[in-house]
């Protein structure tokens, strides 16, 4: 997992501006949900045309933070990206048409099709019965017209979120940020995210804690579950 935690510069100013560190005491489980962004085999599987090595290694992190919480009676979601194949390339061409190089493009856009292999979760996660699936087709989950996360969110009575998954600070932190401004608590869970860099990872966590939600390692959040 990612070395570099928030610097202390970071935890002054917080702490300066709000008196606390970590914002929320404890976590009801039955409003509280994980969930897992993109830990399917086009973000972690090596060689994938989207890959992040580090995701691998968050893999007992998120199976342990899956556990307790279900153990506690919350939910636990897996969110997957997908993008529709289409005669212009996909649903998402203002990404794949300037962000995605043409040597990769095709293999990306199948990697991320719904019925493709890179759909499959990593085969080292652990799921629950009761545990949701979901498809994006965005960065964040919670954009209008991305998913059905919302949706099911607000039908469960759900009020706080913990973010896992990978990268840090693009599908995870975009979801994160969404999230705050739809009034959900937010939970960046610190070491199960991973991104491409330490300092990638870093800077979205110090985002997070002073503008968009709590920073916490999964140790913290299972100590406040009770």
């Amino acid at each position: 997992m990612h070395p570099l935690g928030i610097r202390q510069e970071i935890i002054d100013r917080v702490m300066a501006r709000r008196g606390r560190l970590h914002l929320f005491d404890h976590f009801d489980p039955a409003t509280t949900a994980l969930v897992v962004i993109d830990m399917q085999k086009t973000f972690c599987a090596e060689g994938a045309p989207a890959e992040v090595p580090l995701s691998r290694a968050i893999v007992p992190a998120i199976n342990r933070l899956a556990a307790g919480l279900r153990t506690a009676g919350g939910q636990v979601i897996w969110i997957n990206h997908a993008n529709l194949s289409t005669p212009q390339g996909s649903d998402w061409s203002g990404f794949f048409d300037h962000f995605v190089a043409d040597a990769v493009r095709a293999r990306t856009i199948e990697s991320l099709s719904p019925d493709g292999a890179g759909q499959a979760l990593w085969p080292g996660l652990t799921t629950g019965p009761n545990d949701m699936r979901i498809l994006k087709n965005r960065y964040s989950a919670l954009i209008p017209g991305s998913s059905g996360l919302e949706r099911a969110l607000r039908s469960l009575g759900i009020t706080t979120l913990l973010i896992a998954g990978t990268k840090t600070n693009v599908c995870c932190e975009s979801t994160a940020r969404d999230a705050m401004m739809l009034d959900f608590k937010v939970v960046m869970v610190e070491d199960a995210t991973a991104a491409l860099s330490d300092e990638e990872h870093r800077a979205t966590l110090e985002t997070i804690i002073q503008q968009f939600g709590d920073v916490m390692t999964v140790d913290e959040v299972l100590a406040r579950l009770g």
